[in-house]
């Protein structure tokens, strides 16, 4: 395993993997703390700002904990023992899945919110945010008894030269499986977020048809010279679809990279190009959701304006 080296003197690897995270986080704790902030200050939320405040709120503690992993990949000071190694990388992986529940949940509430009242989604709109929380709750629980193999598969590191273990963190290994328990992990993994990519593919795909449907309208009511300006749900709307892209482009280059990784026996390139592909749609989202909000861009704006007067 001579990649703990290859990672610890990589000086480009770190500053690309550490700065990600940094912009990441900011990000995202520039979006949560502007809602808090809105809440806090008498605004009532819709279910659509709860969903939008909880995804960054697990994107940011899942760079956090990114952030942590990091630096004993590339700093190391001292080594984890196992109880360390399986508490942080079980909250990392547990945090990835439940972004994806998250970032189900605001395509689903936001397809919910432009169907008419006449569809079969209609009923879902008067909702309280208690019945649609119930269900990301149990996903959760779904998410955390899924994904106890790591509570046993990651242990501290033994020994670096060993071929048995694969590399996690510079403390940390992931303990060699046998063939039918890999197979049985894998196959429910891959049933799990299937099932959320295709709720997801589904809600994108009702939600690009009313697009369609508006854009056919708009050009029957209003001559092609006076070119209305869009909605602001037709332009939310194609924020959450720019978002779905994001996040389809990302997810299959994570799955391209992963078994590239597995192919070339866990080359510490592809590792690395992995972990930056993983972690793209926690950094790239806020900025697409922040470019939405008028709010911020305007506090934004009147803080560049001091910054550049003092």
């Amino acid at each position: 395993m001579n990649k703990a080296n290859t990672l610890h003197t990589s000086t480009i690897l770190k500053v690309t993997v550490f700065s990600e995270v940094s912009v990441g986080i900011s990000a995202n704790s520039i979006l949560f703390l502007f809602h808090l902030c809105m809440f806090f200050g008498g605004h009532r939320p819709k279910p659509i700002d709860l969903s939008i405040d909880l995804l960054s709120l697990i994107q940011l503690t899942m760079l956090i904990t990114m952030g942590l992993i990091a630096v004993d990949m590339f700093i190391p000071k001292q080594s984890w023992d196992s109880t360390t190694c399986q508490a942080l990388i079980y909250l990392h992986r547990f945090l990835r899945g439940l972004s994806l529940c998250a970032t189900c949940l605001l395509n689903i509430l936001w397809a919910i919110t432009l169907s008419p009242r006449s569809s079969c989604l209609g009923k879902f709109k008067h909702k309280s945010p208690y019945h649609i929380f119930c269900g990301l709750l149990f996903l959760c629980i779904l998410y955390m008894s899924l994904s106890c193999h790591f509570l046993v598969s990651i242990t501290a590191t033994l020994n670096l030269t060993s071929e048995h273990f694969m590399y996690v963190t510079q403390s940390c290994s992931l303990l060699p499986m046998s063939y039918s328990r890999q197979s049985t992990v894998s196959t429910v993994l891959a049933l799990r977020e299937a099932f959320l990519i295709s709720l997801m593919a589904l809600s994108s795909g009702y939600m690009l048809t009313l697009l369609c449907r508006h854009k056919r309208l708009s050009q029957h009511l209003h001559s092609t010279s006076l070119s209305p300006k869009a909605s602001p749900e037709l332009r939310a709307t194609r924020t959450i679809l720019l978002l779905m892209s994001f996040f389809m482009v990302f997810y299959i280059l994570d799955i391209v990279i992963f078994h590239s990784r597995m192919k070339f026996k866990d080359s510490s390139i592809f590792y690395c190009i992995q972990i930056l592909v993983s972690h793209s749609y926690a950094t790239v989202s806020p900025f697409v959701l922040i470019s939405t909000e008028k709010g911020i861009i305007k506090l934004l704006r009147s803080m560049c304006g001091r910054i550049i007067n003092i």
